[in-house]
């Protein structure tokens, strides 16, 4: 092979994907059969299997039991919104999550406290084994699963409060914001790092996604003086939404 050849594989996988692109094989068509392929590419029975492998991590085309492969109707991407804090504007856990005017949704949640680790504990300026306050969410809009967010909360600020527990008391159901105002702590600063991973199994079953899919992980702080009072990591299918940032300039 020389400088710049495509190995043949991933020749065979570009037309095809090629094909997938432009409608030549529609959604919900049955591939060409490995067979198929070998003949009509000149190429032998492992390169068609690799071109189906690559096509399939591509999430592209999926595979059926007994039946063969077939190509995937491709969701259409919708937003997720970012952005600064509104103070005017009531926050829910799913508006703090999607800060788009408008925006509606569900959320299901269970909290439980644990020990922090040592990445929780870090992010949160802490020790390790710190006891911390875990809050798992599910939010759907429309009914259709949208995002993961796992956050904790140290109990050194939150523990023996009204606010401890986020989804119940006086303050359940309402942002971080508003909670931690509650207990006269001014949360002044966030920060979001964006990164992207193959998708966990458990994570995609619960969002209706394909195995072997990346997510989009938006890793968040809420600080108040220098002093973290909650992290927390948002996932998003990374196939079917898009984040979106707005951001005032000053």
């Amino acid at each position: 092979m020389t400088f710049g050849e495509q190995p043949a594989y991933l020749r065979v996988a570009g037309d095809l994907r090629q094909k997938i692109v432009d409608g030549s094989l529609p959604p919900h068509t049955r591939l060409p059969s490995q067979a198929r392929i070998r003949q009509e590419y000149g190429v032998s029975d492992t390169v068609a299997l690799e071109a189906r492998k690559v096509l399939m991590a591509e999430g592209l085309v999926e595979g059926r039991s007994g039946s063969g492969t077939y190509v995937r109707e491709q969701p259409v991407p919708r937003r997720v919104s970012r952005g600064g804090y509104r103070g005017s504007v009531p926050s829910t856990p799913f508006r703090q999550e999607q800060s788009e005017a408008g925006a509606r949704g569900t959320w299901e949640s269970s909290s439980e406290q644990e020990e922090a680790t040592s990445s929780i504990a870090k992010r949160l300026g802490i020790q390790e084994g710190d006891r911390v306050m875990r809050t798992r969410y599910v939010f759907r809009d429309a009914g259709e699963p949208m995002m993961l967010s796992t956050s904790w909360e140290p109990l050194a600020v939150t523990g023996r409060t009204p606010v401890m527990l986020p989804e119940e008391g006086p303050l359940a159901g309402c942002g971080v914001v508003e909670r931690m105002a509650a207990i006269d702590i001014v949360v002044d600063n966030v920060v979001e790092e964006v990164g992207a991973r193959p998708g966990l199994a458990e994570e995609l079953l619960r969002l209706g996604g394909v195995p072997g899919h990346s997510v989009l992980v938006i890793e968040r702080t809420y600080y108040a003086s220098g002093m973290a009072v909650e992290t927390a990591d948002v996932v998003v299918p990374a196939d079917r939404y898009r984040i979106t940032y707005h951001l005032p300039v000053k």
